[in-house]
């Protein structure tokens, strides 16, 4: 019997939506393991996220000991709100500790863009005005024309621990709006939103690519264990897996 490939996850400990995300979308074969950061509802802004982010050396420590392939650090903000080169920096701090490949959100979702040839994207978010604009910055310095970023109200004020609870119906009829006719990809922004369930309608409404933050960050996870099986039903991204070579 072959062995197990084993993706490290290390996730805001308010978010309850990222591990999910990995557990229903993974092929058999593969196993999901977590590691939590310390977050609270309260914690908003750069404070919070650089609190959180003081975890990322001792959760690789942690995670090096399930001795698993390869981590994927799940917070899109925590990823992207000091700009370029800060994503790079934390993937190599978690590397250098637990020995294994690692992916980080934010990263994995310009990769996806670039993938799919997404040079002009819509954005759709639950995030607060601070969030927006720290994402808008760091995808047009990464070369992407970002032509609007929309946050779903309801979510935007519901704090971290919230956005867990939206309904994915909720995600596809907003997201579905925001995605503007002259986008060559729609951006679901957020690891705690529940868009990966909502990825197969959106696309169907827009006719457009989706991209989301788990939904990229599993690809990319996926390619680096060298995972190649057919994945249907949450996006044209995963579904990409089958027909093109894994990441070297």
């Amino acid at each position: 019997m072959a062995l197990r490939k084993r993706i490290g996850v290390m996730v805001p400990s308010t978010n309850t939506t990222c591990e999910a995300d990995y557990q229903m979308v993974v092929p058999r074969g593969v196993t999901v393991h977590g590691q939590r950061l310390w977050l609270v509802n309260e914690a908003l802004g750069e404070d919070g996220m650089t609190r959180m982010n003081a975890e990322i050396e001792t959760g690789a420590r942690y995670l090096a000991t399930a001795r698993v392939d390869v981590i994927a650090y799940g917070c899109t903000t925590g990823s992207f709100y000091k700009g370029p080169g800060w994503d790079r920096e934390l993937i190599d701090v978690i590397q250098r500790t637990a020995g294994v490949p690692a992916v980080a959100t934010s990263p994995s979702v310009v990769e996806a863009l670039r993938f799919l040839g997404a040079r002009r994207i819509s954005v759709a978010t639950p995030y607060p005005e601070w969030n927006n604009q720290k994402l808008r910055g760091y995808l047009e310095a990464m070369g992407i024309d970002v032509l609007n970023v929309d946050a779903e109200p309801v979510a935007a004020r519901s704090g971290n621990q919230g956005i867990n609870d939206q309904d994915p119906e909720v995600i596809v009829e907003f997201a579905s709006r925001a995605c503007r006719p002259d986008a060559d990809a729609l951006l679901c922004s957020c690891t705690a939103w529940r868009s990966v369930e909502a990825v197969g309608e959106i696309e169907r409404r827009t006719s457009k690519p989706v991209v989301t933050s788990n939904q990229a960050s599993i690809w990319a996870a996926l390619r680096t264990l060298g995972v190649t099986e057919h994945i249907s039903g949450f996006g044209r991204l995963l579904t990409s897996l089958a027909a093109s070579p894994a990441a070297a």
